[in-house]
């Protein structure tokens, strides 16, 4: 489908406005400065969640997961997300560098709604803050001390909808190619047995 050259778009507001109706008070209003019994209750079940950044060149989001709690609570303002091995690509670190602002979406496995966290962010390699999060024997280089600025809930409805937890909705992996040979198609000039080298050692460097 092409899009039409005389596409109508919302530019104001007031427009967007126009098209809903008023959110009740309970949408509205729900939003904390802070971390309260039920955040830190769903952060101690979360072992994922979304982290978005915004920076000179664009947006990023990518996923984070770890065993429950991983997002660890310092306070009722203060998080600490810590960094595991990944692919080095450091989109969200290098946003952070340049605007601090980031959003979180946590989720726990099998509840369909989620929590929502948006604030400012320091990455630190401080070890005192870090040896907390140890996992295997291994102290992660840096991690997020996040500084939460809105907290809330959202209502169920889009995993509802979804069907996410649900696994009669799960499709079977293999209607898919590989994440390597996914790769092989998408980076030009990669080969299937360069793909599968580079593969190999990142799984030789193990997830922590």
């Amino acid at each position: 489908m092409s899009v039409p050259t005389d596409l109508s778009v919302i530019t104001d507001i007031e427009a967007l406005k126009a098209l809903h109706r008023a959110p009740m008070s309970r949408a509205s209003d729900k939003v904390l400065d802070h971390l309260d019994q039920h955040c830190q209750a769903i952060l101690a079940l979360s072992p994922f969640c979304v982290l978005s950044s915004q920076g000179p060149t664009g947006a990023d989001v990518s996923p984070r997961g770890d065993p429950p709690g991983f997002l660890r609570v310092l306070n009722d303002r203060q998080l600490l997300l810590p960094d595991r091995v990944g692919n080095n690509r450091l989109d969200n670190f290098a946003n952070l560098l340049s605007n601090p602002m980031i959003g979180l979406l946590v989720l726990v496995p099998g509840m369909d709604e989620t929590l929502r966290i948006n604030g400012t962010a320091q990455i630190t390699d401080d070890r005192r803050l870090l040896a907390a999060s140890e996992i295997r024997g291994k102290v992660p280089k840096i991690g997020l001390l996040i500084t939460v600025q809105e907290a809330f809930l959202h209502c169920p409805k889009a995993f509802v909808r979804s069907g996410l937890w649900d696994p009669q909705k799960h499709i079977d992996r293999q209607q898919l190619p590989s994440y390597g040979d996914m790769l092989t198609d998408q980076v030009a000039g990669l080969t299937a047995e360069e793909s599968a080298r580079q593969g190999d050692i990142m799984a030789k460097r193990g997830l922590y």
